[in-house]
């Protein structure tokens, strides 16, 4: 028994570990899987600008529009890139030798991301970038550092800079309101004014529901995994007491 509970123990450490974000504090959203306009906002994220190089290929095209509510027409005219089918695996063209060479290591699959990092690790991720000449890219990320991974979503941000050293850059997401400006303090990753499309709400808002988008590839059949569990569960409560029922019956005659 002792060693089941060590090997436990040891299996939920890395996870712990990744989640954790390499000790940067991680900016924390509520994942809404009813929310069909954010799913949709972030599926065309996801495929405009994650797919040039990640593939979701456990997900389909047409069931991502069925639970996302979008006419199947709608995601083939604007959401399927190439000869692709609405029936067909959300994949991508790229070869993985040829990646591997551009990047150093082919790019991940990003269908089960969600489920491997954590949402609120990708939500902070991809809002951590931050100007960086040393690096190829000219890219740094305060929770992955040395990424090798350019900033795509830089035309939607615009350019962050970092006014921190290494170490207070660990604390640098913690954010307080000065209350007599109003304006933000203690924030080490700043974006440089009109370099990018959105205003800083509007990029939060756009990375919100991409990763949202994320967490249902993640686990298409959660919401109705969770229907069917609270009909399983009534059903349980109530069968509880026929089952009783039952039992006296059978025994009322052994005493």
């Amino acid at each position: 028994m002792k060693k089941f509970v060590i090997a436990c123990v040891m299996a939920v450490l890395p996870m712990t570990a990744g989640a954790a974000g390499g000790g940067v504090p991680l900016d924390h959203i509520d994942v809404d899987l009813t929310n069909q306009p954010s799913l949709q906002r972030g599926m065309k994220t996801f495929v405009n600008n994650c797919m040039g190089c990640h593939s979701a290929q456990y997900q389909r095209y047409e069931r991502a529009a069925q639970d996302l509510g979008m006419p199947n027409e709608l995601v083939e005219q604007n959401l399927i890139l190439g000869d692709q089918k609405i029936g067909e695996q959300m994949t991508i063209s790229m070869d993985a030798k040829d990646a591997a060479s551009w990047f150093g290591a082919p790019p991940p699959d990003l269908t089960l991301e969600a489920r491997l990092r954590g949402p609120d690790w990708i939500y902070t991720y991809l809002r951590s970038f931050y100007q960086d000449e040393s690096r190829p890219w000219g890219v740094n990320n305060a929770v992955f550092p040395d990424v090798g991974m350019p900033n795509v979503l830089e035309y939607m941000q615009g350019i962050q800079v970092n006014s921190c050293t290494p170490e207070e850059l660990k604390h640098g997401r913690e954010v307080t309101i000065d209350p007599l400006t109003n304006e933000r303090m203690g924030q080490c990753l700043t974006v440089l004014k009109d370099t990018g499309e959105l205003t800083p709400a509007e990029f939060d808002q756009a990375m919100y529901d991409l990763v949202n988008f994320m967490a249902y590839i993640g686990e298409p059949s959660k919401l109705d995994s969770q229907r069917i569990g609270t009909k399983v569960l009534i059903f349980l409560f109530l069968f509880f007491f026929v089952a009783f029922a039952l039992k006296k019956e059978y025994w009322k005659d052994v005493h």
